[in-house]
């Protein structure tokens, strides 16, 4: 499938139970994976039902679903035959050509949640940049102010062409038609959408529109029809570019229609089924994804649902107090939750001609402090921070000294513009005054609530208040900080359906949203018609693998997850000395009636360890510590020191009792305390669930204590490892984690690399690396890959002859600076280790795979027979390489597991460089290389040590992902700053401060060769 450009890199929203960062919500996200555990066949989770007769599936219409399409068949088939037939085997950049299209497996038929397009064969698309040249006091336009200034052009110099030309509003525009630019630029002059007409002094831009070239489409439907292997078109990405700005248009352009990040819109005018509070100011409103695809012979649309946090709309004050009656008075947490809020001030109005009023938009830039406008000649007086109407000063003197904080700003109109004249006569002493006087005086308004804070909505060095009470929210503004943990849970609910449900939702709602049905006129003008009816596409069911325990026992899996019961780990780990650290919160709940209560838990745990193999000592006589929040890390630090200096009762591994209340914070400490500054292996358990535990838990928790402690749980057959059975393969995952909204300045990214160290892909090691925020590409990749190398070497005497790195976190426009940056750095680490008998036979060989996690691609089953019985998605095992893939790119999507609930997403494998699967003869029982290495990736997925089920991903990528999701709990004060810090720590999406200390993440050398991050 074509790579979309505009869709660009991840802020890497992170899935994890303990504890759990809950970022960019939505069905999007895939909730499944936060639920993948182990022991006895784990969960099914919510979304469970009966039997195959309570199935339900999309269909579209009476009758049967339709085939494939025939015509998409024969160009992939004659595709994989001039590709098998050609001497180049790649694509530019080295990409390799797609070797065959898979036949292994049980072939079933699929629902997408894709669209075509058809257009007409001759259309022409007319490409123009947008540059607009900065205002007043030299600042360029930004956000929605850039939009305006684009429907302006559009209405003052091409109104009667308006329908012939799509825009993003933002840097590019299409026409149907040439537009025949004659001038350098366009003279722009701003005014608001309700305004008849620009105030006299408004700013004025310069508009500059520039050719690009021209784009034919039938160019790009020749290309993705034709069967030729080495055929190029480079106009391919632009095109699709193209289509994507003419296919948003509508929505985008559309009033009620709020779009976010380019391509996920959602209707302002949402129904009560679409859309549900949240609590605390803030309510899920469901949209939907949209974007232009390249596919074998046709364009297709791909719509996804998309669920998303928002603000309430409405009064300001009534969300402040709801805000705060949920999360408490604190006024820095309130400030960070109302910072760049779009507000309407309504306590002076102006009407256009025809009676409306016109909205007086104004940003939220903070509460009041007291370093306030400090550089004025008179600055307002603020004795606390975010202090209220009554409490805040500013010098009023309407003769003009100190215009600068005249209350112009907190209650006038915009400059050169008249005002309904609104209260009392204006005040005539120049003077301090309070906001409540001057509201009472000049407005005739009584602030009823004067301990609100009163919210600043310009700047620091010049402010101006403005009382929550006259102050309404805009509708459509997506919530920029972490959901609370009871918000989360309120999200999840809303946002997991069945599948049918939202496959039913793309093809009705999702049609009508975008303006495919009816064609909207931008779409009409265009001669583009996107019907609105799901696609199938040939699907295959692979065979899942048999699971090892130790002995000769072997567990056949059913619906990707299977059963310990009475079963040992493969291999067994050594535990001589260990012990427990149980933390309670001051005044927390306590789980344990006494003491002997505490140690039967403590007994029965150890038991089941026992029984499942791990060769162990009694445990040593703990510690239980009570904290406060005051003093909870240095209380943590010091009984995990007190351990650590204890020469002769030292413990290798300590138990971690934590408190439900304040988890993520101990979590975040222990974590902190044990793997970095200690090195002391830890397993942590929450109190309220370990007190009341029962095998099967007690199994799950000890699946980590065999990892941790270099054990193998389970394994499979040889056979079912295709070449890694040779002994010869080291497997790499990588991945990089990125600030999220809320970090800190100074919140950098992370680098996360693991490796396997044999044959069994059993125990997978890992280390970690800080790097400049938001970038997508590793640092220094060469020195932690040597680190892998080396470890591989002495568990096995010798150098991997073949290296296959699964690479997680790489947005789609990004695969080729893998190759580029990422690629060189493999070989340099490898130049600097190899002997050179090796690096002459170009070894070792090389496959690199993007593991994506983040698409919006979908299926559904079209037949009862082939759905789960209880979450009504594909079976697991499920495996997709034909209908929504191009032919020449090497590419597929595998569905692993078994969704707990909602619509499962598949992973989806993209190979962008290989030096092992297609030179390398191929095998029976395989037919090609293809197959062989899909069945390689999915047998991977029953390997995943933390659980007795297939998982989404393969666990290269799934460890890496873990191993950056533990990174972010060492760095937890600059990744989730505390709630009370001043909002000046921290920026809406983090990043662009200086590196924090890299020993903040520097593993301790003790458990550097263990998976301390499982």
């Amino acid at each position: 499938m074509s790579r979309n450009p505009s869709e660009r890199g991840r802020g890497r929203a992170r899935d994890q139970s303990l504890p759990f960062h809950p970022r960019g919500m939505g069905e999007g996200r895939d909730y499944n994976r936060r639920r993948e555990g182990g022991g006895f066949g784990g969960g099914r989770g919510r979304g469970g039902g009966g039997g195959p007769h309570d199935v339900e599936v999309f269909s579209q219409g009476a009758g049967q679903p339709p085939g494939v399409d025939a015509h998409v068949t024969k160009i992939e088939n004659e595709s994989a035959i001039r590709i098998k037939q050609a001497t180049k085997k790649t694509l530019s950049g080295e990409f390799p050509l797609r070797p065959g299209f898979g036949i292994m497996g049980r072939e079933v038929l699929l629902w997408t949640n894709y669209f075509k397009l058809v257009s007409d064969g001759d259309l022409v698309l007319y490409r123009y940049s947008i540059e607009i040249s900065p205002g007043e006091a030299g600042r360029v336009p930004v956000g929605k102010k850039v939009k305006r200034i684009v429907q302006l052009l559009l209405e003052e110099h091409f109104q009667p062409r308006r329908s012939d030309i799509a825009t993003d509003f933002k840097s590019n525009l299409i026409s149907r038609n040439d537009l025949e630019i004659e001038e350098e630029s366009y003279q722009v002059t701003y005014r608001a959408d309700d305004e008849d007409e620009a105030a006299p002094n408004a700013r004025q831009y310069r508009v500059r529109l520039q050719s690009t070239g021209l784009l034919t489409v039938s160019e790009l439907m020749s290309y993705l029809t034709s069967s030729q292997a080495d055929l190029m078109f480079g106009s391919k990405e632009q095109i699709i570019q193209a289509l994507n700005i003419v296919v948003g248009h509508w929505p985008k352009a559309a009033s009620t229609i709020t779009t976010v990040a380019a391509n996920r819109h959602f209707d302002l005018n949402a129904g009560p089924q679409d859309r549900m509070s949240l609590g605390a100011g803030l309510q899920a409103i469901r949209g939907f994804f949209v974007s232009v695809r390249a596919a074998t012979a046709r364009i297709l649309v791909n719509v996804q649902v998309k669920n998303m946090a928002f603000y309430d709309e409405g009064p300001l004050d009534k969300i402040m107090h709801v805000y705060m009656q949920q999360n408490g008075p604190n006024k820095f947490v309130l400030a960070k939750f109302l910072n760049k809020l779009s507000i309407d001030v309504t306590h002076i109005t102006r009407t256009n001609r025809s009676g409306r009023r016109v909205p007086r938009i104004k940003a939220i830039q903070g509460l009041a402090t007291r370093d306030d406008g400090q550089n004025l000649a008179h600055p307002p007086k603020v004795p606390q921070y975010g202090a209220g109407a009554k409490e805040v000063q500013f010098f009023f003197d309407e003769a003009g000294e100190g215009a600068s904080n005249k209350p112009k700003s907190p209650v006038g109109g915009k400059k050169g513009k008249k005002a309904s004249k609104a209260g009392p006569e204006p005040l005539s002493q120049s003077g301090y005054i309070s906001v409540y006087d001057f509201f009472l005086q000049r407005h005739g308004i009584t602030i009823r609530d004067t301990n609100l804070p009163v919210v600043n909505v310009r700047t620091r060095d010049d402010p101006s208040y403005i009382p929550a009470q006259v102050c309404e929210v805009l509708p459509g503004q997506p919530a920029k900080s972490k959901l609370s943990p009871f918000q989360t849970a309120q999200m999840i609910r809303f946002a997991v359906r069945r599948p049918p449900y939202n496959a039913q939702s793309i093809a009705t709602s999702g049609g009508r949203l975008l303006g495919f049905e009816p064609t909207n006129p931008t779409l009409q003008s265009f001669n583009i018609d996107v019907v609105p009816k799901l696609l199938t596409v040939p699907g295959r069911v692979l065979t899942n693998p048999n699971i090892k325990y130790a002995g000769t026992k072997l567990v056949d899996p059913r619906s990707g997850s299977w059963n310990m019961q009475s079963a040992q780990f493969v291999t067994k780990a050594d535990l001589a000395k260990w012990t427990y650290l149980r933390v309670s919160l001051q005044g927390g709940d306590n789980f344990w009636q006494s003491d002997q209560d505490f140690k039967n838990t403590m007994d029965r745990f150890q038991t089941t360890l026992r029984q499942r193999g791990i060769r162990l000592t009694d445990y040593m006589i703990g510690q239980h510590i009570v904290v406060r929040l005051q003093n909870l890390e240095s209380e943590i630090d010091t009984a995990i020191h007190r351990f650590a200096i204890n020469s002769l009762r030292r413990p290798k591994l300590i138990l971690v009792i934590l408190p439900e209340q304040e988890m993520a914070s101990v979590y975040n400490r222990v974590k902190s305390a044990c793997d970095i500054k200690e090195g002391i292996l830890n397993v942590c358990v929450i109190d309220s669930k370990f007190s009341k535990a029962n095998e099967q838990y007690y199994t799950n928790v000890g699946l980590k204590f065999n990892l941790k402690l270099g054990g193998r749980n389970h394994s499979l057959d040889p056979t079912k490892l295709g070449i890694l059975k040779e002994k010869k393969t080291m497997v790499v995952g990588i991945d990089v984690t990125h600030p999220s909204p809320g970090s800190s300045s100074n919140a950098p990214s992370v680098a996360g690399i693991v490796a396997s160290v044999d044959e069994w892909l059993g125990q997978w090691p890992a280390d970690l690396r800080v790097q400049t925020a938001r970038q997508e590409m590793v640092d220094d990749l060469d020195t932690l890959f040597k680190s892998r190398l080396r470890l591989w070497e002495k568990h096995n005497g010798t150098l991997p002859e073949n290296i296959l790195v699964y690479r997680d976190g790489v947005s789609e426009g990004s695969y080729n600076l893998v190759l580029e940056q990422e690629l060189p750095a493999l070989r340099k680490g490898c130049r600097e280790i190899y002997p050179a008998s090796m690096t002459k036979e170009d070894k070792p060989r090389i496959t690199i795979v993007i593991v994506g996690k983040r698409h919006h691609t979908r299926f559904y089953p079209t037949k009862k027979g082939d759905a789960d019985p209880r979450s009504w998605n594909p079976l697991n095992g499920t495996i997709v390489d034909r209908g929504i893939t191009e032919a020449r790119n090497w590419d597929f999507f595998l569905q692993a597991h078994t969704a707990l609930q909602g619509t499962a997403r598949p992973a989806h494998y993209y190979i962008i460089y290989d030096q092992i699967f297609r030179e390398r003869k191929v095998q029976a029982p395989f037919a090609s290389a293809t197959d062989a290495f899909e069945d390689l990736t999915h047998n991977l997925c029953y390997l995943f040590g933390r659980a007795t089920k297939a998982v989404s991903i393969c666990p290269p990528a799934y460890y890496a992902d873990l191993v950056c999701d533990r990174a972010r709990c060492y760095l937890s004060g600059l990744f989730d700053p505390s709630p009370g810090a001043s909002p000046s720590a921290s920026v809406s999406a983090g990043g662009g401060g200086r590196l924090p200390d890299a020993n903040l993440i520097r593993i301790h050398p003790n458990v550097g060769d263990a998976m301390f991050y499982i």
